[in-house]
């Protein structure tokens, strides 16, 4: 007996195979797939770098001004995200390689209660500054619309790139894009 695929299994199937084999190409011209899953994209970020005072989960608040110096990773997840909880391990030990006088890891944590996200940090071993974005604002000013989404900032403070999607960030390609926060 032959088996008709239903039009939704057959749409199903090609949104899978066009996703797996799309790229964006890395300024540093890496495939996106070597850095992320193939729901990623990786893009040039001009900024504007926008004001922002975020409170993290042991009350320290947080500017843009405190960037000075380190490049930064500013990492927009929730913890109902998939995603954000998959890559969410790999932030934490890029940061843990690079030490926050080199490189700022921020969490910043998309609309949740604050007992939530310290929740996931705690039980996930995450120790990197989660900051609260209870209302959303901030997302909405640094043009988050996809989760989980990374901002990189360079030394110097220039925006640079925007991952959407999830990320390994112990990868080669990612090693790339942070080398490139990081030159002088």
């Amino acid at each position: 007996m032959l088996i008709t695929p239903t039009r939704r299994q057959l749409l199903q199937a090609a949104l899978a195979a066009a996703s797996s084999t799309a790229t964006a190409t890395v300024l540093t011209g890496a495939p996106a797939q070597s850095l992320c899953g193939p729901a990623c994209e990786v893009s040039p970020w001009p900024g504007p770098l926008s004001a922002f005072s975020l409170v993290d989960t042991h009350s320290k608040t947080w500017r843009p001004e405190d960037f000075k110096g380190r490049a930064v990773l500013l990492n927009f997840w929730a913890s109902w995200c998939e995603p954000c909880r998959a890559e969410m391990p790999t932030l934490q030990q890029v940061a843990d390689l690079y030490g926050p006088e080199k490189l700022l890891v921020l969490a910043i944590n998309f609309k949740e209660k604050p007992a939530r996200a310290l929740q996931f940090a705690q039980s996930t071993g995450v120790s990197v500054p989660v900051l609260l974005d209870t209302d959303g604002r901030t997302a909405r000013q640094w043009g988050v619309k996809v989760f989980p989404t990374t901002l990189l900032i360079d030394r110097r403070g220039r925006p640079r790139q925007r991952v959407q999607g999830e990320v390994d960030w112990t990868s080669a390609a990612a090693e790339k894009l942070i080398a490139g926060l990081l030159a002088p």
